[in-house]
Formats: structure tokens, C-alpha cells, sequence
């Protein structure tokens, strides 16, 4: 089988380590080009990658790992002829959408090691300045906490998230998740556009 013969999973990079853990324990024989989970700051860059990257790979069997991450996701999605993963956001998909609602309605805002790593550049590209009275305003209006949410591939990355709830302003949560649901979310996907 050639890689053009192949199903490319096209997505954000943010759970990178997690979906390339998966896509060896299953043996699924798909091909990987992953996007900066930075995009998701800039939606005009965001668009114009997704749309290049699906240009690019145009003809071949495409499963699109992104949730509702830009206005017109959709519509690109449609004019190339792929599908997504089905989930709000890549969170949502990682801790099921019961336990992420549960905690969204708490006031968490959820942090992963790729961004934690990140986040001072994320954070300012994000809120539009390095302002930090005006980030700890912009977090703190609906956002209690900082979920640090770790997965079996992350590393350990407990300086990096202090470091970002100082910037904020909130305290941090740990938890701990499974990816059986990252799985199966990526797995329906893979049926679904095999069939």
C-alpha cells in the first residue's frame, strides 16, 4: 500500500503524542500531517493552513482532526471533501463530552502539556496583548481554574502550568485521563469515512 493508497488523518498537533500512541497500538494505516495547535489564536492562519493542507492532499481519503475550531470549518471542510472527528473541541474529545461539560461549567479552562509549554506566546497571541492585568481580566470573567489535564504520554509538565495559572491569575486542577475516548472518537472517524 503507497501512502497515496493510505487515509490521512489531517489535525491540530496538540495531541499529537497521544493520536501517533494510538494510530501504532492499532496498527491503523493511516498517514499523519499535523497543524501548530497555535492557529486556533489566529483564525485567518488557521483557515488559510487547513485549507492549503487539504489542497495539498486533495484526492486522498481525509479525516480531519479538529472540533468546532473555526467559524467555517465545515464549509472547508465540505469544498475538500473531508470529514471530522466528531466533538466540540479536541478536549471535548480526549475527556468525553460529559465529564468536559461538567468541568466547563465549573470554570475550567483546560490546559494540556503542548500548550503549557506555550503559553505565554499562546496566551498573549490569543487576548492581543502582553498586558497581564488585562489577560488576568480576560480569564478570570467566566474561567475559575486552569484543568491541567494529563494523558499516559504526557510528560511531566507541573512547572510549565503554574507558570500559566500565575499569568492568569487562577489556581491549577490536576487530572488524570485515560484516551480511550481520544479512540474511540478517532476510530468512529476512520469507519465512518472507510465506508
Amino acid at each position: 500500500m503507497t501512502s497515496g493508497d493510505r487515509m490521512l488523518l489531517l489535525g491540530c498537533g496538540v495531541l499529537r503524542r497521544e493520536i501517533d500512541f494510538l494510530i501504532e497500538k492499532n496498527a491503523w494505516p493511516l498517514d499523519t500531517f499535523f497543524l501548530d495547535s497555535a492557529l486556533h489564536c489566529e483564525l485567518d492562519k488557521l483557515s488559510a493552513s487547513l485549507t492549503a493542507a487539504l489542497e495539498e492532499y486533495r484526492g486522498r481519503e481525509i479525516v480531519v482532526f479538529y472540533g468546532c475550531c473555526h467559524p467555517l470549518m465545515e464549509q472547508m471542510l465540505a469544498q475538500a471533501g473531508a470529514i471530522r472527528t466528531e466533538g466540540q473541541n479536541c478536549v471535548d474529545m480526549l475527556l468525553g463530552h460529559e465529564r468536559f461539560s461538567e468541568e466547563l461549567e465549573r470554570g475550567a479552562f483546560f490546559l494540556l502539556e503542548e500548550w503549557a509549554r506555550r503559553w505565554r506566546s499562546i496566551v498573549t497571541k490569543s487576548c492581543g496583548t502582553t498586558n497581564v492585568d488585562i489577560i488576568r481580566e480576560i480569564f478570570q470573567v467566566d474561567r475559575r481554574y486552569l484543568l491541567c489535564v494529563r494523558t499516559p504520554c504526557s510528560r511531566d509538565f507541573t512547572a510549565e502550568a503554574e507558570t500559566a495559572g500565575a499569568l492568569v491569575g487562577l489556581p491549577i486542577r490536576w487530572t488524570d485521563t485515560t484516551l480511550d475516548n481520544l479512540e474511540a472518537v478517532l476510530h468512529e472517524a476512520i469507519i465512518r469515512r472507510a465506508g
